[in-house]
């Protein structure tokens, strides 16, 4: 019965559709079955004789009669008198109307269409009550996979921040006692892939109250309406638990700053102004906070961000080298790392690298352990029987992250080509040991990868808070010191297009110097100033400048340029240690 009652819907619309075929194949049949023609002169000679049997007339071109059983037809002249005509002369007759017969096919297509159109209204009606699928997916943070903060390696700061919303979802009442108000929105920004949804997840497992997570995706919909009471629905949800979490990931999405309704989007502005009132609506103590995470706060609507709504910001940033530790080890779990590994200078290796990352290099280590110990058999590989994750996995992880796969098939690389990748390299590995020793140039090869380039220097800098004017300059030379170390090799007019990354980040970094830094002539930030024309020239004029002193810096240490040059044509790959051997081989001169 209930089965019915779902689908009674379907059912209806399917006799519809079955009763329609129906009509129309019958009438289709009719047509296609044509009797045999007689002219009108025939057939009135035909009743004069009594051969006529029987007769159908009606308000049709045609008359269908019978002779001998054989079905004939002929023009109908329509005349008042034919009938009496043919019951005088002993004919059958029986009178059809071709309205009736197009009024109900008429009819049935009508219902159809009618039936087709109301069951698509049901569906909608029932999709803007918060009836159709659901986009929430909850998970309750007392079940036997929970997390919690354990799991969360590094973000100790942001750690502190949440433990009181934690305590607050375990006992409301014991705030409430006291007059405290927890916040109802906790905003968690910072660049991808730094654990926001981990860390909102440990928030509820710690608690012990489920986790509602939704995407601000969810909600933005073609009908307008439909987002608005999928926020109702996911509150109501919460409320009738009576304490939870709910995580909106990507909330940017949702909760972009409005436009002034010229050109707005109304079905994103009725969500927005629905999810506003829901987080208005909350009563003290009733033990469900609101997270949400984003890559781009600035973009929000200022509505979301007063008190009483998102009022906590929690940065969750890039770990530093103590955080990245923690979080490879918390990796490294259940993963046969071989003793060989360092994990403290993988940690110091891996600046940049957010914690979606370094998990993603330690199982691509583990696939390429995988991988080799299939191809080398059972003896493993240099002779290790046991089969774990050696070094050489892990390197292979880490510069594949960096700049993608080596190319395997290097036959169709010219030798000028190799020469030219050589002394590019060569001059940022040079430049990078010259211009800041402080600087540790990991690898250097001339090995194309996947990712487009001919070969790459890398080049790990300390972690530090700031960056001073000098060190920006550094690193704007750096950049250009490919293009110059080919110059001093093949000659101005023979430069390539290989640099036109580095110059990109030159001329980016220059700018942020000019304008967001304010260390060019003026300390004003220009770009909000938007004095564009000057400070593209003061760039560029940077740029040349650092450039000419650059190319005289390489000039004057050649022997070390060339030595690392012939090194990197001669085995395509130099590591750290040798780099610093060949830099320490020559005496240092042309530095300023």
């Amino acid at each position: 019965m209930d089965m019915l009652k779902k689908y009674r819907n379907i059912i209806g619309v399917a006799m519809l559709v079955a009763a329609t075929a129906g009509v129309l194949a019958a009438s289709y049949i009719r047509e296609r079955v044509q009797p045999e023609f007689m002219e009108y002169a025939a057939f009135m000679l035909a009743v004069e004789e009594g051969r006529v049997e029987a007769a159908t007339i009606g308000d049709g071109a045609m008359i269908a009669f019978t002779i001998a059983e054989n079905e004939h037809n002929t023009n109908n002249p329509r005349r008042e008198d034919l009938k009496e005509f043919l019951l005088l002369n002993g004919v059958s007759v029986r009178e059809n109307s071709a309205a009736a017969a197009n009024f109900i096919q008429i009819g049935f297509t009508i219902a159809l269409v009618a039936g087709v159109l109301l069951f698509v209204q049901k569906k909608n009606s029932a999709v803007r009550a918060g009836g159709g699928l659901s986009p929430v997916t909850v998970s309750s943070g007392d079940g036997s996979a929970k997390s919690g903060f354990s799991d969360v390696a590094g973000n100790l700061e942001a750690k502190e921040s949440v433990k009181d919303i934690v305590d607050y979802l375990r006992e409301p009442e014991r705030f409430a006692r006291f007059g405290a108000r927890m916040p109802r929105g906790i905003l968690f920004h910072g660049k991808p892939g730094t654990g926001k949804t981990l860390m909102a997840r440990a928030m509820a497992g710690e608690a012990g109250v489920p986790f509602y997570a939704v995407s601000g995706s969810d909600f933005v919909q073609m009908y307008v309406g439909v987002g608005a009471a999928r926020v109702r629905d996911l509150f109501k949800k919460a409320r009738e638990a009576g304490r939870g979490v709910i995580f909106i990931d990507e909330i940017d999405a949702l909760g972009k700053k409005r436009s002034d309704g010229v050109n707005g989007n109304d079905e994103r502005e009725q969500t927005l102004n629905a999810l506003l009132t829901e987080m208005q609506g909350f009563s003290e103590g009733t033990g469900i906070v609101v997270v949400a995470a984003t890559n781009r706060p600035d973009t929000l609507d200022e509505a979301l961000m007063r008190p009483g709504r998102f009022d906590r910001r929690v940065e969750i940033g890039l770990p530093d080298v103590n955080a990245r530790k923690e979080i490879l080890k918390l990796h490294a779990k259940g993963k046969p790392l071989s003793a060989e590994i360092d994990i403290d200078k993988l940690a110091r290796d891996t600046v940049f690298f957010s914690g979606a990352m370094l998990e993603g290099l330690l199982n691509d280590a583990a696939l390429n352990a995988a991988r080799n110990a299939g191809r080398s058999g059972a003896a493993g590989r240099s002779g290790v029987t046991e089969e774990k994750i050696l070094p050489e996995d892990i390197t292979a992880a880490y510069y594949t992250a960096l700049a993608g796969n080596e190319k395997k098939d290097r036959s169709a690389i010219r030798e000028q080509e190799r020469q030219i990748t050589a002394w590019h390299e060569s001059g940022h590995a040079v430049a990078a040991k010259l211009t800041n020793p402080e600087n540790r140039v990991a690898k250097v090869t001339i090995i194309p990868s996947t990712s487009g380039a001919g070969g790459f220097c890398v080049n790990i800098p300390p972690e530090r808070m700031y960056y001073t004017k000098q060190e920006l300059r550094q690193q704007i030379m750096v950049a250009l010191a490919g293009r110059c170390a080919e110059e001093i090799c093949f000659g101005a007019d023979n430069v390539t297009t290989g640099a036109s990354n580095d110059i990109e980040k030159a001329t980016t970094t220059a700018l942020q110097y000019v304008t967001k830094f304010g260390m060019g002539t003026g300390i004003a930030d220009r770009s909000l100033l938007k004095d564009d024309r000057r400070a593209a020239l003061e760039c560029g004029e940077l740029v040349n400048h650092l450039y000419k002193q650059t190319l005289e810096l390489l000039k004057n240490n050649k022997p070390k340029l060339q030595a690392l040059a012939e090194e990197l044509l001669a085995k395509e790959t130099v590591d750290g240690d040798r780099v610093e051997e060949i830099c320490n081989n020559y005496s240092n001169s042309g530095l300023t």
